[in-house]
């Protein structure tokens, strides 16, 4: 794979705008780090209550590679608040089930199923080492001739196809790790939320829309 960089200026404008297309290109494609939702902080707006039982919730939390595998795996992962304010303990996902508004109870996700699913692939960023075989040739040209002289070459391929592959597999191993341990923290699966008592968790379940949601409570 071979670029050439000119050094009269008219040849070096083309040079300049493919290296800011490659430049562009690669920052697009590199891993994204993974932004804290923290329940227990957000301001919920969507709410429903029975028998006691106060729903708040809050969809629209990942960003970047997150929230496009959100996207393309057709998974939903919301934030809610849970308040016991009935006369009894309850457990969440026996007691008090999830619903969309019509009723429908929701199948929730396991949440390190959500994880499987969400995450991250450390191992898709070893494509740059496609550019291991990179080199900048710089070309002179001699005014009084007419003619090229090649003059030197740099392998910087060497550099920037593994310290690129390395660099993104660090930073999404490290965000997906934060990702999961938000996600094993707010796991609301079986939990038993006592009389007078709030909850905050994350669940994921499958759907392609932000369809209002409810609760029932046995």
């Amino acid at each position: 794979m071979i670029f050439r960089i000119k050094s009269r200026i008219l040849g070096k404008i083309p040079t300049i705008i493919f290296i800011g297309l490659v430049i562009m290109f690669l920052f697009s494609s590199c891993a994204s780090g993974y932004k804290m939702v923290r329940p227990n902080t957000l301001n919920y707006v969507s709410t429903d209550q029975e028998n006691g039982i106060k729903l708040e919730y809050k969809y629209d939390l990942l960003i970047k590679k997150y929230a496009k595998k959100e996207l393309k795996k057709g998974v939903k992962l919301v934030a809610v608040k849970i308040t016991n304010n009935s006369e009894n303990d309850v457990r969440f996902g026996s007691d008090v089930k999830l619903t969309y508004q019509n009723g429908q109870e929701i199948y929730i996700m396991d949440n390190a199923d959500v994880f499987k699913t969400l995450k991250q692939s450390p191992a898709s960023y070893l494509w740059y080492l496609l550019l291991t075989p990179v080199n900048f040739y710089t070309t002179e040209y001699n005014s009084s001739s007419g003619f090229e002289e090649t003059t030197s070459s740099t392998p910087i391929g060497l550099i920037l196809g593994p310290g690129l592959a390395a660099g993104n597999m660090v930073a999404a191993g490290s965000a997906n790790k934060k990702f999961k341990m938000e996600l094993m923290d707010y796991n609301l699966a079986g939990t038993i939320i006592k009389k007078g008592e709030t909850k905050f968790g994350l669940l994921g379940f499958r759907t392609d829309s932000f369809e209002a949601l409810g609760i029932t409570v046995d």
